[in-house]
């Protein structure tokens, strides 16, 4: 029996996309912060991620990234920096497909407490934590970490300073 297809990243940036800005969150020592998520129903089905989410109402890309920054660490004291990175990428979670449209945002803090501050109800049952991790800890990581590339990514960022301009990386389909 063969695997329902995944269905096909719309060509549109605003057709059928989420819109979706993420924070590379570097502390004062170039660790990188990331969430600690997991399927709603099964905590064993784990990944790591950049904080982040979708675009509300009207407001631009860089809103989104500081007030979902805000909500999800509780980390306010950033500079937001320029966009780094642009995927899109489609996977299951919370028994749906989501296809979104992420900008990946450069930010520096010298704020590393993380307080949760206004998680969703989804969040909240799939959230398990947060970490600061050095670009030699993610390198070696055995766990899953979005976008697959991050370590590699991060290097770069960090030896050869931000892109002239936004970098498209390659799509992620999760079946």
């Amino acid at each position: 029996m063969s695997a329902e297809p995944v269905p096909a990243i719309e060509d549109s940036y605003t057709g059928g996309l989420r819109k979706v800005a993420r924070v590379v969150l570097l502390d004062p020592h170039d660790r990188i912060l990331l969430l600690h998520g997991h399927e709603p129903d099964d905590p064993a089905d784990d990944w790591w991620f950049t904080p982040g989410g979708g675009v509300e109402g009207d407001e631009t890309r860089e809103q989104a990234a500081l007030r979902e920054l805000a909500e999800e660490t509780g980390i306010t004291d950033v500079e937001l920096g320029p966009v780094l990175w642009r995927r899109r990428c489609s996977f299951p979670f919370a028994g749906r497909r989501w296809n979104q449209d992420e900008w990946y945002y450069l930010a520096r803090t010298t704020q590393t407490a993380i307080a949760a501050t206004a998680l969703t109800e989804l969040e909240r049952s799939s959230v398990a934590g947060a970490r600061w991790w050095t670009c030699q800890e993610l390198a070696r990581a055995h766990e899953t970490v979005y976008p697959t590339r991050l370590a590699g990514l991060l290097r770069t960022l960090l030896d050869e300073g931000p892109p002239a301009g936004p970098v498209t990386l390659d799509t992620e389909i999760v079946r």
